[in-house]
């Protein structure tokens, strides 16, 4: 099974908090969080102890409960996938749409990021590749034009799902934010004021840089969910700590690679077991 946590186990029970800090340092957990996931442990911590605190640090008051993507059960059931340039947004599309056209839904896509040629290029040969439709626009034409055109199609031609690609350049954040809203507001338009999914795709290689994207993408649209990308080859996944505790967001799925098939449901449950089977 693919695991984030490649190096060798130390194989104790019990290991002391110093050699425990070095391990969650090696994971990639800021050193910020790693403080307060062992404040209230003493010199020396075992396996179960660890994993009580995590749990408790990370689902908070909701010990028992897991963040989950709320239900929306709309016709067509729209996607409106956001993320700075780079994250793998494009790629994001593709497997969501893979998976659910594997599951006999009928899908469409939307090249919203008219601002960059190769994006445009990028989601019509994914479209053509797995014979998924797709609504495109001239190079710099209204994203949020595309966006309506997409979910319009989608409608008169039946379909059940629809995910629109959006730009996601951050060299102005006031741009990048009013640019968000008008699309999220002619999603709702174009769906008759009923309700659709923000997500957003991080890249889990940059630590506190995703962090700091994703609190600009929910302060202007209100994220549901997160999916992360690039964590396989060295990337050792301690970023989803601090994205689960400071964003309060369900992660839904992880990118282990390019392929349209390189894509795992997120399970904290199995990713905290992983983490701590790496760290004992």
């Amino acid at each position: 099974m693919f695991s984030f946590f490649k190096t060798i186990k130390s194989s104790q029970n019990v290991i002391t908090k110093d050699i425990l800090e070095e391990k969650l340092l090696e994971c990639d957990i800021e050193y910020s969080i790693i403080e307060k996931i062992l404040e209230a442990v003493g010199s020396k911590v075992s396996k179960s102890e660890l994993e009580a605190n995590l749990i408790r640090f990370l689902k908070k008051e909701s010990y028992y409960d897991k963040l989950e993507l709320r239900e929306i059960n709309n016709k067509p059931l729209v996607f409106l996938i956001v993320g700075v340039n780079g994250a793998g947004k494009t790629t994001t599309i593709a497997k969501i749409g893979k998976i659910y056209k594997q599951n006999s839904k009928k899908v469409i896509f939307g090249a919203g990021d008219t601002f960059r040629a190769a994006a445009v290029e990028q989601i019509c040969a994914w479209g053509k590749k797995l014979e998924i439709p797709t609504i495109s626009s001239k190079f710099g034409a209204d994203p949020a034009s595309v966006a309506f055109d997409t979910i319009n199609a989608a409608k008169s031609r039946n379909l059940d799902i629809a995910i629109i690609d959006t730009a996601g350049r951050l060299d102005n954040k006031i741009n990048l934010k009013n640019e968000l809203i008008k699309i999220s507001n002619t999603c709702k338009k174009a769906l008759n004021g009923t309700d659709f999914y923000k997500i957003l795709v991080l890249d889990g290689t940059q630590g506190a840089q995703a962090i700091n994207q994703a609190r600009i993408f929910n302060e202007a649209i209100d994220i549901d969910g997160i999916v992360i990308t690039k964590l396989d080859g060295t990337s050792k996944g301690g970023s989803l700590i601090s994205i689960i505790y400071e964003l309060r967001l369900p992660i839904l799925y992880i990118g282990i690679g390019e392929g349209e098939d390189d894509f795992i449901p997120f399970d904290i449950d199995w990713y905290l077991k992983n983490l701590i089977d790496y760290i004992f």
